[in-house]
This record gives structure tokens, C-alpha cells and sequence, in this order.
């Protein structure tokens, strides 16, 4: 250590400080404020970064949640669309059964209407061959009983006496 004391020269000392504050000064102005413009730009980039990073995380987030909610009400709109669906189903078949079964009330009438009118001409053509049966009958008994003279003027008495007591 005395070497650097004997070797120091107080000239040499001021002009390397004079040298090292020119330095200093020349740094400041042309190097620190470029390079601080330099970190405050990336430190501003960095923040912008950050807060864009926020920001979609938010979006992110209320994407998140609106998509839930949308879900949810698909899901809603889903199952009334079902449930309509089923209603509408049941109520065609209700329908469906209600025409029916007022169809074969309609046709078990029409049938009913059909038998009755059948039944009254069956029933008049049965009354019409039993009047030409009686008819041939009596016809027949008629020609028997009035045959003879005798028995002409007998029923004509018998009539006439039936006659007169209605």
C-alpha cells in the first residue's frame, strides 16, 4: 500500500476525476437516459402486458359465466320445448281417442239406425206374408164353409147378428 501512496501524483488524481465526472456526465446525458427511457418503456409494456392479461382474465371469467347462464337457459328452453312437445303429444292422442270414439259412436248408431230400419221391413214383410197366408186361409175356409146354399145363408145370419150387437 505505501507503493500506491508513493506513487500517487495529485495531477494525474484531478485529471482522471475530471476525466471520470466528464464520463459521468456524458453517460448521463447520452447513455442513463436512453437506458431509462429504455426500462420505463419495457416497465410500461410490462404493466400494459399485465393489465391486458387482467382484463382477459375477466373477460374470461364473465365468458365463463355467461356461457354457464346460457347453458342453463338452454337448458330451461330444452326442457319446456320437451314438455310442450309431451302435452301436445298427449293431447293428440286424447283428441285422437275423443274422434274416435265419436266415430264408433256414429258408426254404432248408423248400425243401430240400419238394424231398426232393416228390423220394421223385415217386420212389414213378415206382416205382409202373414196377411197373404191368412188371406189364402180364409179363402180356403171361406170356400169350404160357403160351399153350399145352407151354409151361405147360416154365416150371413151369424154375421149379420155379430153385426149388429157391436
Amino acid at each position: 500500500m505505501e507503493t500506491l501512496l508513493n506513487d500517487f501524483s495529485p495531477g494525474l488524481f484531478v485529471m482522471q476525476s475530471v476525466i471520470l465526472l466528464i464520463l459521468i456526465l456524458l453517460m448521463r446525458k447520452f447513455a442513463w437516459k436512453p437506458i431509462l427511457a429504455a426500462l420505463d418503456q419495457r416497465e410500461q409494456g410490462i404493466e400494459t402486458a399485465i393489465n391486458l392479461a387482467e382484463q382477459a382474465r375477466k373477460e374470461i371469467a364473465e365468458l365463463k359465466s355467461s356461457n354457464e347462464n346460457l347453458l342453463k337457459e338452454a337448458r330451461i328452453e330444452r326442457d319446456n320445448i320437451i314438455k310442450e312437445a309431451k302435452e301436445i303429444a298427449t293431447k293428440m292422442v286424447d283428441d285422437s281417442k275423443t274422434n274416435a270414439k265419436v266415430e264408433a259412436e256414429k258408426i254404432i248408431i248408423s248400425a243401430r239406425e240400419s238394424i231398426n230400419n232393416e228390423k220394421v221391413a223385415a217386420i212389414a214383410e213378415l206382416k205382409t206374408q202373414i196377411a197373404e197366408f191368412s188371406l189364402q186361409i180364409a179363402e180356403t175356409v171361406v170356400r169350404g164353409e160357403l160351399a153350399s146354399d145352407e151354409k151361405q145363408k147360416a154365416l150371413s145370419e151369424k154375421l149379420a147378428a155379430d153385426f149388429k150387437l157391436n
